[in-house]
């Protein structure tokens, strides 16, 4: 499961999400790219999944290339634990994902491939998405 290999910091405030995404918002390695069209966070579960996604959709042909990386820590409680007590601990690794932004791209394989494998990834993630070509 991806997750950073360290930090300066164990826990993060949760932070904001608004606006849309100005950087990683373009088709830069592949022919073919998943974008978000909302915001939300994509845990590293879904990011795997995914991905697994399009490994077998295409038949491992081709190149991918996962243009996200879950860097943000979320904390939880255990259940049944009162209020107060300070912070949980870790519980998973997330994203944060902006409209716009590209999550996949692929290259090296035919329109129809790309965009099934996409839109097949595209159903396991948290946010919306569509398929977009390189201009």
């Amino acid at each position: 499961m991806l997750q950073p290999r360290k930090s300066k910091y164990r826990k993060e405030f949760r932070g904001s999400m608004k606006g849309i995404a100005t950087r990683g918002n373009t088709v830069a390695f592949g022919d073919y790219g998943l974008q978000a069209t909302t915001c939300g966070w994509v845990s590293a579960r879904e990011l795997e999944a995914a991905r697994k996604k399009i490994t077998f959709s295409t038949k491992r042909a081709g190149k991918f290339w996962l243009r996200v990386f879950p860097h943000k820590p979320v904390t939880s409680k255990p259940v049944g634990v009162k209020m107060g007590a300070g912070k949980g601990e870790i519980d998973r690794y997330v994203c944060v994902v902006k409209p716009g932004m590209i999550i996949y791209e692929i290259g090296g394989v035919t329109k129809e491939v790309a965009h099934s494998a996409l839109k097949k990834a595209g159903h396991k993630l948290s946010v919306r998405t569509t398929v977009v070509e390189k201009i």
